[in-house]
């Protein structure tokens, strides 16, 4: 039972969350018995399938068209269907980004597929293979069988360790996509944020503010700063307008796992909690003691964030 995973890239440069997946899907591939083939769609793919291939697979199947140049649902789930036919692939898998929760559940329906997301984990043989996913916002963790003949998934990324470097690198083979007409859907345009700071769900710091913060960041940026890490907000600082929807943690904003993960004035609500509690190590500031984010805090800190954060800032800088 072949195992086909779909990496992503963003301009021509590899995704960190693709190792993730590359990394699950090869824990799949054992337990199947099957081989491990990896799949890359867009333009200009030379240095990301370059990097790709060193992290084993079978077989880099590179689709690099001007029609995949822009991640649209409809062409790629096109391409990777047929591609999934070709080599016998019975589970076909992506990271659960913006793009993997796009494009795969349409793979699932062109296939006649049973499909899962957010996968945690596999358990089980080649026989019966059981994924673990989340429910109620991380609260209940189900064991689900997908029993149609292809099996569709995502992963959570940070559930699953980044491949490492194999030793033999995978085969690479440039192949055209194929597609059938015009997709109805058009590209019109990608507004990119810039920062500074690292990317939300790549970074391995990442400070957040929530309701505390009263709509004032300058405390969360500036320990941010000097710790070059990213900032969170909670979905209650986002609905306020205090920053961008593209920072917010939970379970409707990203989902992140840190090695450290620093939450500001943020109660701990469970909606929260399902977009970070797999951090390494979490310290809650807050001054309320009777809040939820302490009992899944590692470190906590009753005390105003006012307070708190400047001071932890000027000690970072002293010890540097």
């Amino acid at each position: 039972m072949n195992v086909l995973i779909v990496a992503e890239q963003q301009g021509g440069t590899l995704r960190k969350a693709s190792l993730n997946a590359v990394g699950a899907g090869l824990a799949l591939a054992q337990k199947t018995g099957g081989e491990l083939h990896l799949a890359l769609l867009g333009s200009g793919l030379d240095k990301a399938a370059e990097d790709l291939k060193a992290y084993g697979g079978k077989v880099l199947h590179v689709l690099d068209a001007p029609e995949l140049k822009d991640p649209l649902a409809e062409p790629f789930s096109q391409a990777i269907a047929a591609l999934a036919k070709a080599v016998n692939a019975t589970w076909i898998g992506a990271a659960a980004t913006a793009i993997g929760k796009d494009v795969l559940p349409r793979v699932a329906a062109r296939m006649g597929a049973g499909m899962a997301t957010d996968v945690l984990g596999f358990e089980g043989s080649a026989e019966k293979i059981v994924l673990r996913r989340p429910m109620w916002a991380g609260n209940v963790f189900a064991e689900v069988e997908i029993t149609t003949l292809v099996k569709v998934f995502t992963v959570r990324t940070t559930e699953f360790p980044a491949a490492a470097k194999a030793a033999t690198a995978a085969e690479v083979k440039k192949e055209a996509p194929q597609l059938a007409g015009k997709p109805k859907a058009r590209f019109v345009s990608f507004k990119a944020i810039q920062s500074a700071r690292p990317e939300l769900t790549e970074a391995k710091v990442v400070i957040s503010g929530g309701r505390g913060t009263k709509g004032d960041f300058k405390p969360v940026e500036n320990l941010a700063d000097e710790m070059h890490a990213a900032v969170g907000a909670s979905r209650a600082a986002v609905d306020a307008g205090w920053v961008p929807n593209d920072l917010q943690v939970g379970q409707t904003g990203k989902v992140v796992a840190p090695e450290l993960y620093i939450a500001a004035g943020i109660s701990g609500a469970i909606q929260h909690l399902a977009g970070m509690k797999g951090s390494k190590v979490i310290v809650a500031v807050n001054t309320n003691a009777e809040a939820a984010i302490f009992q899944v805090a590692d470190y906590g800190l009753v005390g105003d964030l006012f307070k708190v954060l400047p001071e932890l800032t000027a000690a970072v800088k002293a010890g540097k």
